[in-house]
Formats: C-alpha cells, sequence, structure tokens
C-alpha cells in the first residue's frame, strides 16, 4: 500500500511539472526585438547610402591622348607618351582615348575639342604643334585639364587648366654626345634633326657640346630633314636614311638623330654602311630606348639612345590628376630628376658608363653648363 502511495505521488509531481511549463505563455508570445520594423528601415537606408558612394568612387577619370603625325607606333615620341599611358591604365581607375591627326596635321585643335565636348577630364597633345590648338580648347572648355607636352603657352600659373611638359633635351643630348665621341674611331660624329626649329636646335646645341668637351677638335655633320613650315622631317624614313648615308660617307661614324620616325631611316643606313664595309659604324636614338622597339636586325647598330621621358611626363600628370593635386604651370624634367638621359640596352656603351655619369654629375651639380642654341 506504501508503495502505491509513493507512485502516486510522483506522478502527480511529473504531471505538475508538465502543467507548470505550459503555463508560461509570455515567454513565447514575446515581440521579437529583431523583428521591429523600425530599426529595420534605419539599416535599409545606410545600406542605400553607402552603395552609392561607392559606386560615385569608383567611376573612373577619362584621359584622351591625342597624338602627333605618326601616332602609336612611331617607335620614337609618340610611342614614349603611349609607355606612359599604358602604364597609367595598368595603375589607375581610367578610361581613354587615343587619337592621331590626318598626315597634314591639319585637324589636331578639331581632334582636341572632339575629345574636350565629351567632357574628358585630362586630354594630353602630344608635340609643340598643340600649343596654339590646347590655348584656343582650354579657354572654351574650362572644365577640362590639359597636358601639352613638348610646348610653351605663355601665361600659365597654377590655376590654370593648362600644364605645360617640357625637358632639358640639351642636357640628354650632351651624353649621347660625349659617348658618340668616346666610341668614334675616327673623331668624326654627325646630327640629324627632324625639323630646323629651336626646340630640335636644343638637341644639335647638347649634341656638339658634348662630342666637344671629350674632344674639342672633333669633326660634326650637321643636317636637317625639313624646314618650317614643313614637318614632314619627322615623318621620312626613306630621307632620314639618305642623308643619314650622306653623313656616313663623309667619314662620321657615329651619328644621332632628333627626328622623330625619320631616325628609322638612320637606323637602316647604319646597318647598310657597316655591313657593306669593313668598320661598324653606330646610330643613336632618340627619346625611347631604340634599341627595344627597333627592328631585331638593326638593334646591333644602335649605340644608345638619348631617353625623354615623355611616358614619366604623361603617368606623373594623370596620377596628379586621380589624385587630386593637379596643378597648371609649367614642369621641366632634366637630368637632376630622370627627366633625360642616356639608355644602355644591348650592353655597348658598358665601358664608358663611368665616364658619361661623371659628366653627368658634373651637369647636376652645376660644374657644366650646358647651352641650349647652337
Amino acid at each position: 500500500m506504501a508503495r502505491k502511495v509513493l507512485m502516486l505521488l510522483a506522478l502527480i509531481g511529473v504531471f505538475a511539472l508538465i502543467a507548470s511549463a505550459c503555463g508560461e505563455p509570455d515567454v513565447v508570445d514575446e515581440p521579437d526585438v529583431v523583428d521591429e520594423p523600425d530599426e529595420v528601415d534605419e539599416v535599409d537606408e545606410v545600406d542605400e547610402v553607402d552603395e552609392d558612394e561607392v559606386v560615385d568612387e569608383e567611376e573612373p577619370y577619362e584621359v584622351g591622348m591625342v597624338y602627333d603625325i605618326g601616332g602609336r607606333g612611331d617607335l620614337s615620341f609618340n610611342d614614349s607618351a603611349a609607355e606612359g599611358l599604358d602604364r597609367a591604365i595598368e595603375d589607375f581607375n581610367i578610361d581613354t582615348r587615343e587619337l592621331e591627326p590626318d598626315e597634314g596635321g591639319e585637324n589636331r585643335e578639331e581632334l582636341l575639342r572632339l575629345i574636350s565636348g565629351e567632357g574628358f577630364d585630362l586630354v594630353f597633345g602630344v608635340g609643340f604643334l598643340f600649343a596654339d590648338s590646347i590655348e584656343a580648347a582650354s579657354g572654351d572648355f574650362p572644365d577640362v585639364r590639359y597636358g601639352l607636352i613638348d610646348g610653351f603657352i605663355e601665361d600659365l600659373d597654377a590655376d590654370s587648366n593648362v600644364v605645360s611638359l617640357l625637358f632639358a633635351e640639351h642636357e640628354g643630348s650632351f651624353l649621347v654626345g660625349a659617348a658618340a665621341a668616346l666610341k668614334s674611331e675616327a673623331d668624326h660624329v654627325g646630327f640629324i634633326g627632324g625639323v630646323e626649329i629651336d626646340l630640335i636646335q636644343k638637341f644639335e646645341a647638347g649634341f656638339v657640346a658634348g662630342a666637344q668637351a671629350v674632344n674639342p677638335d672633333i669633326e660634326i655633320e650637321i643636317a636637317y630633314i625639313s624646314q618650317p613650315p614643313d614637318f614632314s622631317g619627322f615623318a621620312d624614313p626613306a630621307r632620314g636614311q639618305e642623308v643619314a648615308l650622306g653623313q656616313f660617307d663623309a667619314g662620321a661614324d657615329v651619328v644621332y638623330h632628333a627626328a622623330g620616325g625619320s631616325g628609322a631611316g638612320l637606323f637602316e643606313a647604319a646597318k647598310d654602311v657597316s655591313e657593306a664595309g669593313d668598320t661598324k659604324v653606330w646610330a643613336i636614338g632618340v627619346d625611347s630606348d631604340q634599341y627595344l622597339t627597333a627592328p631585331e636586325e638593326v638593334q646591333d647598330y644602335i649605340l644608345t639612345s638619348m631617353l625623354k621621358r615623355v611616358d614619366t611626363a604623361v603617368y606623373d600628370t594623370i596620377e596628379a590628376l586621380v589624385e587630386g593635386r593637379f596643378e597648371g604651370g609649367y614642369r621641366e624634367f632634366g637630368l637632376a630628376d630622370d627627366g633625360v638621359g642616356y639608355s644602355t640596352s644591348g650592353g655597348f656603351v658598358d665601358d664608358i658608363v663611368d665616364e658619361l655619369e661623371d659628366y653627368k654629375q658634373q651637369i647636376i651639380d652645376g660644374e657644366i653648363e650646358v647651352p641650349e642654341r647652337p
């Protein structure tokens, strides 16, 4: 009997626990704080604002490039500008458009205005011949920034929407002039300019000064392919080859060109003369490292190149735009900031690098003042 009473009491205890658990409806029916509509709406609104801000930040800058005659692929001045643009494409969030003027270059301003009218952030004109066109377009499109490579516009300042990108070509040309004199076995070198204008005469002046620093008695041939207003001398390889052959025939064994696309003719001439004769003659390139861009069959005749870092000027200007520190005015690139220099590809000047570096340091230190005019 006692056992039955104990079992009955145990069952009553179990039923009491069950009843107690089922009797707490407040916990189950209590509203879920996470589902409160006001708080959810506030979170959604914040997310939408953040997404819009991210889209604005990722919108690419638009950069236009109007090349000079010869365009991308000239293996010289234009290609150096293209190299800077290509580097910027890899490093920055930009969209680009590249245009090239017609054969006579008469539509430079038309192309600049075409890109400017499409709202581009920055437009480059590659070459001094863009100066007048950029000066005119910059006034009509004040919200567009312009990079004028190698050209000069008067009265620019930091607030201008144009930056004039200039180079100390005479300093770099001094070094390749010294290299020419050091390598010449005939004590006879040559210079070929594309068009006889002030800018190209800076190359001539520096080259002559460098050669004469090594050998005051050195003989120097000087020729220009065309005279202004004829600017075909920058894009006539056949004529460049003809002029170069004349200088080699006159006794020069190292010839430097500042003639844009016409320089390809110099390389061919150096190859032809070397292969036909018992002695080797040399060509010196310009603007970019032309040993790297010239056809393989002429590489062995390219002693060095005067490097004019148009690529650096283009890249730095785009970087300034992207970082919000673009300034108008003037910027010159010289030996002190590696804006100009000489190439060592091929190893043909390895034996004279110490001497060239000594001349370079003297120029940087002001011990040698390189002339800008012949």
